[in-house]
């Protein structure tokens, strides 16, 4: 029997105890078979990286700032903010990203602060530790608005004042893109998932396909802009990290030309707040201020 101080604080601690999942099964069940750092090299990966990385260079406090990185699977951001002297704690639930970040940081000589599995929503860290938090990844799984807020609030809870927030989401309109760019549109089932996603943004993945993603809630960017001001962050700025060029018909072969590649990370900075094109992005980024 677990005896502490709180039903809450018991309830976290026969978790760590007994080694259970801290999100759902069917999440952590898609990243054992899909290993996010890979996916991030790939054609449309590597465009998401290198955006999000942008966004982060623009925003981020000069180094040593304190970041943690929540949320950030095996320290795909992590890891290059770490080599560029920032001080990062890299906190995920999934035991296996862990597992691949320590195995990355013995084998690479990269030191981060901490690699601890955590939960977005409750957070073991004092108030006003962080300059800059990164939810690159727990709002795409935190279905419920309130755990989203939750989450939020915590990201807010743990930043110093002045300190940045990037919060990144998948747009509501994603999987219709994907689906027709892809193939999987042709699937009636698919068509299915789609449906529910447009009508409700809570993406369901009852085959457990492996392309189809798994459960998930798909945001709309001023949807997204809102849950941030919501819990007091100011300063709120929705951008597109992909824009509309991750979906097109050419899209590889122009990424893989040098001087294309150079040119359009140009143009989707220029376009990445244009409300216009927004929700054709595959992802969106909130970069938000704890002003007091």
């Amino acid at each position: 029997m677990c005896l502490t101080a709180s039903h809450a604080e018991k309830v976290l601690h026969c978790i760590c105890r007994l080694g259970m999942s801290l999100i759902p099964e069917e999440i952590e069940s898609h990243y054992r078979q899909v290993k996010e750092s890979e996916r991030l090299s790939g054609d449309r990966g590597e465009l998401e990286r290198l955006r999000t990385q942008v966004i982060l260079a623009r925003n981020l406090p000069p180094a040593p700032a304190m970041i943690f990185d929540v949320g950030g699977a095996a320290g795909v951001y992590a890891f290059p903010l770490a080599k560029q002297g920032y001080q990062v704690h890299l906190i995920d639930p999934v035991e296996l990203h862990l597992d691949q970040a320590r195995s990355y940081a013995l084998s690479a000589g990269v030191t981060l602060q901490s690699i601890t599995r955590g939960d977005a929503r409750r957070l073991d860290i004092p108030s006003a530790s962080a300059d800059a938090v990164l939810l690159l990844g727990p709002l795409y799984h935190l279905v419920e608005r309130s755990d989203r807020l939750q989450a939020l609030r915590e990201a807010h809870r743990i930043l110093k004042p002045r300190g940045v927030l990037f919060a990144a989401a998948v747009s509501r309109f994603a999987s219709l893109i994907d689906g027709l760019a892809s193939g999987f549109f042709q699937d009636s089932e698919f068509r299915k998932i789609v449906a529910a996603d447009l009508a409700f943004g809570q993406h369901r993945n009852p085959m457990n396909h492996p392309f189809y993603f798994t459960t998930a809630y798909f945001h709309r960017p001023e949807d997204l802009a809102e849950e941030v001001r919501s819990v007091g962050f100011d300063d709120v700025e929705t951008l597109a990290v992909e824009g509309p060029a991750w979906s097109a018909a050419r899209f590889p072969e122009t990424w893989n030309e040098p001087a294309q590649r150079q040119n359009l990370m140009e143009f989707l900075s220029l376009i990445e707040r244009e409300p216009s094109v927004q929700g054709a992005s595959a992802h969106l980024m909130a970069v938000a201020h704890r002003l007091a």
